[in-house]
């Protein structure tokens, strides 16, 4: 069965960092886009941006509303845009301790991160299975791989979710011809920190832990489109991984919560 023409990605948290990066990159490779975030205005400068390389379409949504999945669905529908590449962006982080917290910024942080994913997956993907082809790229974290921490105690768990949660729909979909790729990133340039308040601590990490978001989104989509599952980005984010597999859990505990003062509010 041939696919509509044109078919889009449709990236959510699309307005800065990792997301905006993805979209600069699909545009780059002639792909055409719907942009998906909370600020509009941000959506609409980077469509304008990218406007002169592909068709882009900006809906506005904010994925903490558990109706936001169900009505950017409907819209995209309703516009007759075929979507057959779905990237899992948007995201963010609730720094210090868990009963620092309000269950409602809990609640929203967690329809966010695992709700939104699943259910804008479960609508996007049937389509992409009858037409035999179709991409997932779902924004994990090396959070989701390392050992636990203090501090931020959703954060890692909801990535450890997505990585499985991507590595289970790869096996369902890779033979219906639909990759799924959980990308894990380590420490990347963008407003991240600076949303969870993290950016005064974080800037005192050294250099080379650090990758920049347009190597992120390079490395993401180029891991979907050859139908990687899982990408580790950066030499040193993959010697972190393995050493969180390979060392003696007590060790890689110790060696991960020793650290995590650096770059984790555990008050």
């Amino acid at each position: 069965m041939t696919t509509p023409s044109p078919a889009y990605a449709l990236i959510t948290g699309a307005s800065s960092g990792i997301g905006a990066a993805i979209a600069r990159e699909y545009a780059r490779r002639g792909k055409p886009l719907i942009l998906t975030a909370r600020r509009t205005d941000r959506l609409e400068a980077l469509a304008q941006q990218l406007a002169a390389q592909v068709p882009c379409v900006v809906i506005a949504a904010d994925l903490a509303d558990p109706a936001a999945p169900a009505s950017l669905f409907a819209e995209t529908q309703a516009r007759g845009l075929f979507v057959d590449t779905l990237v899992n962006n948007a995201g963010y982080g609730v720094p210090g301790r868990f009963l620092s917290s309000g269950w409602k910024i809990h609640a929203d942080f967690l329809q966010v991160m695992i709700t939104a994913v699943a259910e804008l997956t479960h609508l996007y993907l049937p389509a992409m299975e009858q037409a035999g082809h179709g991409r997932i790229l779902n924004i994990a974290s090396l959070a989701g791989l390392v050992p636990p921490s203090a501090g931020h105690t959703l954060y890692g768990a909801t990535k450890a979710w997505l990585i499985r949660f991507s590595e289970c729909l790869a096996l369902e979909s890779g033979p219906r011809g639909v990759h799924v790729t959980a990308l894990c990133p380590g420490f990347t340039y963008s407003e991240f920190h600076d949303v969870n308040g993290m950016r005064g601590k974080i800037s005192k990490l050294p250099k080379f832990l650090w990758l920049t978001s347009e190597q992120v989104a390079a490395q993401g989509v180029e891991a979907v489109e050859s139908g990687r599952t899982r990408l580790v980005t950066g030499k040193t984010n993959k010697l972190i991984a393995f050493l969180s597999k390979h060392l003696p859990a007590p060790l890689a505990s110790a060696l991960v919560s020793g650290r995590s003062k650096d770059f984790r509010d555990a008050d």
